[in-house]
């Protein structure tokens, strides 16, 4: 069975879908076989990985959990496109933004997405999902699918005061709907180890969060290239191998299958 891994935080601009596309790739190139699901309304990975008309498809993961919700049969399989990096991703356009209010009237809204996941998953080792970056019913069904997730903080002031919002919203979801969700931990990401102001707020972190969540040690550093990625379609890992983000990626990617094996 997959482990199903959420990519989440109440922040935007932390990273959550550069970080979900290069950790999928990175598992992808280990000989893990990967799909990701774009659960965000934005549709940042879908995009990213070069599905440049979104808005055409004729199946995405709003048609999916709509045939759910009105109890219809569906192909696990239906609307999934191949990445030609080896990921499959379940990718979201426009319409998604609707979605919100279908899911407000149903009874067990908070795991439409898990009915899916729960069919899919036999076929992937990896079930990552992008999320939005406010905690909607979507995110929450992520959360509610999930095994585990990673937290992006971007090493700012305002993000760091709201990683505290963030965990009251994960323990509730443990505590009502999904007690076996675990924090793999915090990423740090776009880090700029040259200001002091950096180095302040990732201490202020470590001190805060680090004795009871894992931070890894491997900080996803601040890149020119990296941010050229999104308009490629590719990962960072074609974009450009030899850089220092694409190690941090990679480094990251081992961490993760280190923590999959404990948790087993």
């Amino acid at each position: 069975m997959g482990k199903v891994l959420a990519v989440c935080n109440r922040k935007g601009g932390t990273g959550k879908s550069f970080t979900t596309a290069s950790l999928g790739v990175g598992l992808a190139r280990q000989g893990e076989k990967v799909l990701m699901l774009d659960t965000d309304n934005q549709h940042s990975l879908t995009v990213s990985m070069g599905i440049t008309d979104p808005d055409k498809l004729p199946i995405t993961i709003k048609t999916i959990i709509t045939d759910i919700i009105d109890e219809k049969d569906i192909d696990p399989t239906a609307g999934i496109i191949h990445h030609t990096e080896g990921v499959d991703i379940l990718p979201a356009n426009n319409s998604l933004t609707g979605i919100e209010l279908s899911l407000a009237s149903v009874i067990g809204r908070e795991t439409i997405l898990k009915q899916y996941i729960e069919k899919v998953k036999p076929l992937y080792n990896w079930v990552l999902l992008d999320t939005s970056p406010t905690l909607d019913l979507l995110s929450m069904n992520a959360l509610a699918a999930a095994d585990s997730l990673i937290i992006p903080v971007a090493p700012k002031f305002l993000d760091a005061k709201g990683l505290e919002l963030l965990l009251r919203s994960v323990a509730q979801i443990r505590k009502f709907i999904n007690p076996q969700l675990s924090i793999a931990g915090i990423l740090l990401t776009m880090v700029d180890t040259r200001t002091n102001f950096t180095k302040d707020i990732i201490a202020m972190i470590e001190q805060a969060y680090g004795e009871e969540i894992h931070i890894f040690k491997n900080h996803i550093p601040h890149s020119v290239r990296a941010a050229e990625t999104s308009a490629t379609g590719k990962s960072i890992f074609s974009h450009d191998p030899n850089g220092k983000v694409a190690a941090a990626y990679d480094a990251l990617t081992m961490d993760i299958l280190t923590y999959s094996k404990g948790a087993q």
